[in-house]
């Protein structure tokens, strides 16, 4: 992947959490538009299920880094997961509306390592 198609890949993943985000788009994470007409989509993700797995990953990043920051301050689990939900409402509006797992357990190499 070259660093103009990663750069595209972000920008996606932007447009895809702004229009989330966005009352005045007539949008919310439920509506099927949220990925439509947005260019390069399907070249670079294979259609929404990457985008959708892109932004699985970015909240499990997230999430790892806040964790381990938070077990050295003895601060709670659950603390952590609301602060960062709190933090990006719109990646959490996503996740909560589709089914994540259905494709993270899906792909062959995930399917090894949860069994």
């Amino acid at each position: 992947m070259s660093w103009a198609d990663l750069h595209a890949r972000t920008d996606i993943l932007h447009i895809v959490l702004d229009r989330a985000a966005r009352s005045d788009f007539e949008l919310n994470p439920a509506d099927p538009k949220l990925f439509d007409d947005i260019p390069e989509l399907q070249r670079l993700f294979g259609g929404p299920d990457g985008v959708l797995l892109a932004l699985r990953n970015r909240w499990e990043n997230h999430l790892t880094v806040k964790m381990e920051n938070a077990m050295e301050k003895g601060v709670l689990a659950i603390e952590v997961y609301a602060e960062l939900c709190a933090e990006q409402p719109a990646l959490r509006a996503i996740l909560d509306t589709y089914d994540t797992d259905r494709l993270y357990f899906g792909r062959p190499r995930a399917r090894a390592l949860a069994s």
